[in-house]
């Protein structure tokens, strides 16, 4: 049963037989091969085969939508061997709607804006095959939003004031969704194309590697022996799993096979065993280097270099993964549990030595490795790519002949689970592509698509020579296994495109949403909707963003649902709090809306990570997933800390020691937070040791909004002296306003306003930011707004009760640090009053 619904939820739950099943399967290696030339250097070294970006999108898209009408039957649920004619037909209309922008690529190109009816028609016929092959792939969340949107644009002039518009034909609607770059073929569908492709094959090659099955192994041999073991193991195995996967379903089948069934077994009742997993899956979309393929699409939409993502997106995934076990943790204590048999019974400083041994030789091993590199790309220059390439395959020689003499069973048992050392030893080599990748990214800078490619050429050399390698250094005959691995790569190559089919249906889909924000503003009404909701608090806005957010997430896969979710909310966030004198960084607010996107995963009703979940453990979905969202209550306080205290983003961490201080101080606030949503710390809480966990976690995560009572960060100055303090700050500083407009009843309210300091005379400054002013009294009364200003983006408009009351200048404050003492204390004094109480009942 479980095999059954993993092939219905992965790849369509059709297995075609016969000449249908090769046509799939040479489809898909098709894909995957082409996505890889494209990536390549090759097409540009031997002078043909060069595809711009704009093709690549649209082959990408024709062969995502063949594969899915060919993949996915009209109900899903049920295993199908045969592929009905009309599906057959659906598949090549649906490549040929894509495929048409690429034969008369040029034509299109030259009556941009003025397509003829032909090309009207393709494109309504291309958007209807589309949305109806996302509901076989991925079900209704995306098509109905999808199909909403589209009704929005057309149906503008009957709507209600607040979210009226002018409307668009259907010319011009079927110019802007399909034949531009704008809706369908789009940023979204570009990274799909671009990079997103080539990680999830990388992901599928590692799998069928053995790679899976090495992490879960070495997850187990670390923590599977602890309280709670299997639960702690899962939560690491989805994390090293999570790092390259795409998709938080893929990752609770994966994993969630193995865990939940040795998690029952060890006390969990089924729904907590299969909300651990949801949690631990769901977590791995935040967690670098891939971050469900969000950690690219970020690159593009933030104009930010993928290093600056992966460092702001790090520690909160930490802290949340480490919260997490922690968790585990109480609940196995709360029960009394116990882990699994210890995989040996060594005294403890052998095993202490053994640790040492291993992990120091782990240690030292990468970083000669790195230091090599480095030292060859130095050295040799261009020639570096064939130095370095000479002595990765030494290394990989290296490691299988060391791993051959200790040969370490395929796949996993949790019956005889190894030590971390023989473990850790047993598949050292699958580390190899992913220090490549890192490598290339992070230190030679290259694309995410360059990075992944080269990576990707380590895994297809080890697909296919790992089995007569092994074979060969064990001196055993290599037999048949070159073909064995021949066709390793084969089915790495199928299901990967097959993995690939509702993420690239899904992005396209998505740029339906992202086209219709761009032809109808209703960013705008949204922003509008939020502040009225909201009554002008800011805490109310991240609440209310929080919520829908969540609910557009819901059925979505991990792109998609980034895509969307920025796409909607981020704006009204900037919106509102440049409004309203909150300056925060661009790239918190975007891990904010993903980090609730990502939470629908395991929210009922539809949360898809609990129903596979469900399927594994027999326990009732809608249960499965209440649990799992209230395990990830500790990743739901995360981005309402880092928007405030963007340090947790690594924003403004100045050297190592600053950065010890913010993560140990995170960690600790996490782990309060945890014990206080538990009930426990070190024996079980009363009411009020919760509330005092909570207050002490608070205060570590916001040391700041405690130094503000004391010492107030801004000095309030009259508006009067405008003119000369501004002529007295930086270009590019922060310049906080204070202004009083009209509300809706006619009634003066006060607002603060965040602007930036142009780059021109001191005088000329204050009319540069759109405000012509009068004095009155102590204030400035603005009598007009210049057109195109920063003003006039901020909503302000002259008027006679319109005026600057004041501005803010920044004052020294203490260290944030000296405010974090007292929880500290208060946390440590609350543990040896538990203990004392623990002690004093054992009695």
């Amino acid at each position: 049963m479980i095999p059954e619904a993993v092939e219905a939820a992965e790849h369509g739950g059709r297995q075609p037989e016969g000449v249908a099943k090769k046509v799939v399967l040479y489809t898909a290696t098709f894909w995957s091969l082409f996505q890889l030339w494209v990536a390549s250097p090759l097409p540009y070294t031997l002078g043909f085969g060069v595809f711009n970006d704009s093709e690549t999108r649209f082959i990408h898209l024709a062969l995502a939508l063949f594969l899915a009408y060919a993949s996915f039957p009209w109900r899903r649920g049920k295993i199908i061997h045969t592929i009905p004619a009309w599906d057959w037909l659906l598949a090549l209309s649906a490549a040929a709607c894509a495929l048409y922008l690429f034969v008369f690529y040029d034509d299109l190109a030259g009556r941009s804006g003025s397509p003829t009816g032909m090309d009207v028609f393709t494109a309504v016929v291309g958007v209807i095959l589309l949305l109806e092959a996302t509901r076989r792939s991925l079900g209704w969340p995306l098509t109905i939003i999808a199909s909403l949107f589209l009704v929005y644009t057309f149906a503008g002039p009957w709507l209600p004031d607040v979210m009226a518009h002018k409307g668009a034909s259907l010319q011009r609607v079927a110019s802007h969704q399909w034949l531009s770059t704008e809706g369908v073929f789009g940023v979204p569908v570009g990274v799909s194309a671009g990079f997103v492709f080539l990680f999830v094959l990388f992901g599928s090659m590692l799998e069928q590697a053995g790679g899976g099955a090495y992490f879960i192994r070495v997850a187990f041999s670390l923590v599977g022996h602890m309280r709670g073991g299997p639960a702690k193991a899962g939560i690491l195995a989805s994390g090293l799993t999570g790092m390259i996967s795409g998709s938080s379903i893929a990752n609770v089948v994966t994993t969630g096979t193995f865990t939940i069934p040795l998690m029952k077994k060890v006390g969990f009742p089924d729904y907590r065993a299969g909300a651990i997993e949801v949690a631990a899956s769901t977590n791995g979309q935040i967690m670098p280097p891939v971050m469900g393929a969000a950690a690219f699409l970020m690159v593009e939409y933030l104009n930010i270099s993928y290093v600056e993502v992966i460092k702001h997106a790090f520690l909160p995934a930490v802290l949340s993964y480490l919260a997490l076990m922690y968790l585990v943790h109480l609940e196995a204590l709360k029960a009394d549990m116990q882990g699994l048999k210890r995989p040996d019974l060594a005294p403890i400083k052998i095993r202490l030595m053994r640790w040492g041994l291993g992990l120091s030789g782990i240690i030292i091993c990468i970083f000669l490795t790195w230091q090599i590199l480095e030292a060859t790309t130095r050295w040799f220059g261009d020639l570096s790519l064939y130095v370095n390439g000479t002595l990765i395959a030494g290394i990989y020689l290296g490691l299988l002949a060391w791993e051959a003499h200790r040969p370490m069973p395929e796949g996993f048992d949790p019956e005889h689970i190894p030590n971390a050392t023989t473990a850790l030893r047993g598949g050292l080599h699958f580390l190899l592509p992913i220090v490549v990748l890192v490598w290339c990214l992070m230190v030679l800078r290259l694309s995410p698509a360059l990075s992944v490619f080269y990576a990707t050429l380590i895994m297809i050399v080890i697909l296919l020579t790992q089995k007569p390698l092994r074979q060969l250094f064990s001196q055993q005959a290599v037999g048949d296994t070159w073909g064995d691995g021949l066709g390793d790569l084969l089915l790495s190559l199928q299901n990967g495109a097959r993995n690939m089919i509702g993420i690239g249906v899904a992005t396209a889909t998505a740029g339906i949403v992202v086209g219709t924000v761009s032809l109808t503003g209703i960013g705008q009404v949204l922003g509008e909707l939020i502040e009225v909701l909201s009554m002008g608090s800011v805490i109310m806005m991240f609440l209310l963003t929080a919520l829908v957010c969540m609910v557009l997430g819901m059925g979505l896969p991990t792109t998609a649902n980034y895509i969307v979710v920025s796409t909607l909310m981020a704006p009204v966030i900037v919106q509102f709090s440049s409004a309203h004198g909150v300056e925060i960084p661009l790239v918190a607010v975007h891990l904010f809306v993903f980090y609730f996107g990502i939470l629908a995963d395991d929210t009922p009703p539809v949360g898809l990570a609990a129903y596979a979940a469900s399927g594994i453990s027999g326990a009732d979905p809608i249960k499965t997933g209440i649990q799992s969202f209230y395990y990830d209550i500790r990743t739901a306080i995360l981005p309402f800390m880092f928007i405030f205290n963007t340090e947790l983003l690594l924003i403004g961490v100045e050297d190592f020691g600053h950065f010890l201080l913010v993560a140990l101080g995170g960690l600790a606030a996490m782990l309060m937070f945890a014990s206080a949503t538990q009930g426990w710390f070190i024996t079980r809480n009363r009411w009020w040791e919760s509330l005092l966990l909570l207050l002490a976690a608070f205060s570590l995560f916001r040391t700041d909004f405690w130094r503000d009572q004391v010492y107030p960060p801004y000095q309030q100055r009259p508006a009067i002296e405008l003119s000369a303090g501004i002529g007295q700050m930086q270009p590019g500083e922060p310049l906080r306003l204070l202004v009083e407009v009209e509300d809706d009843n006619g009634r003066p309210s006060s607002r603060e306003m965040v602007m930036t300091i142009p780059d021109t005379q001191p005088a000329e400054r204050l009319k540069q930011l759109g405000f012509i002013t009068q004095a009155s009294g102590d204030a400035l009364k603005i009598v007009d707004i210049g057109f195109m200003s920063p003003a006039e983006e901020a909503g302000l408009e002259p008027g006679f009760a319109t005026r600057i009351t004041g501005y803010q200048v920044t004052q020294e404050q203490p260290a944030k640090a000296w405010f974090a003492l007292p929880s500290i204390f208060l946390a440590i004094l609350l543990g040896l009053w538990q203990r004392r109480r623990k002690s004093m009942a054992s009695l």
